[in-house]
């Protein structure tokens, strides 16, 4: 199973139809989606293309093939005109480990706003926390803790010197790639 991971689309109709080619591009089963798809937030400025409506249509016309978090910009009325579950604070998923004894270890999937780096979830030694928010792609690990945290950056409004990006998950093996230049960013074996 291969999955594409992204956040923070806020709304860009430009950067949902960029996701979906790189979603074919990259053959994926999967989108993990980490928050923060419709709405631009407060504190943001518009992103380019934003269209809300574009943005739920596109969104809808791959239903199944997304598993979503919700993040601090995702309200009720989202889950009112979008097909499938976004309001659930995080959700965990298996993936192989290559680094220790342990057969799998848990990605913990969430936005980072409620579960981060200074607030964390209930993890063992060697799972991995994903989240979005920050605008930043990210790949961290923890020693003391035994935990590694990845953020994929977001693809429509990056901070800090990031670029428009997403990651990959296949087979334990994390892709950071530019959505815009397809060129590889980093990467990370579970």
């Amino acid at each position: 199973m291969k999955y594409l991971i992204a956040s923070d689309l806020h709304g860009s109709a430009y950067f949902a139809e960029k996701l979906w080619e790189a979603f074919e591009k990259e053959k994926a089963d999967r989108l993990i989606f980490l928050g923060d798809m419709l709405y631009h937030g407060p504190r943001n400025d518009l992103p380019r293309d934003y269209d809300t409506k574009k943005v739920t249509r596109i969104m809808n016309s791959h239903k199944n093939e997304i598993l979503c978090v919700r993040g601090n910009c995702e309200a009720e009325v989202d889950q009112m005109v979008l097909e499938f579950p976004v309001m659930a604070d995080y959700a965990v998923l298996p993936v192989p480990n290559h680094r220790n004894d342990r057969k799998e270890v848990t990605l913990f999937i969430t936005h980072g706003h409620l579960f981060n780096e200074e607030s964390l979830p209930m993890l063992q030694p060697g799972d991995i926390l994903l989240h979005g928010h920050t605008h930043v792609q990210v790949c961290r690990e923890h020693p003391e803790e035994g935990y590694v945290y990845m953020n994929p950056g977001s693809l429509s409004l990056p901070k800090d010197d990031s670029v428009h990006g997403y990651m990959t998950l296949e087979d334990g093996h994390f892709r950071w790639v530019n959505i815009e230049t397809g060129e590889e960013i980093m990467e990370y074996r579970a």
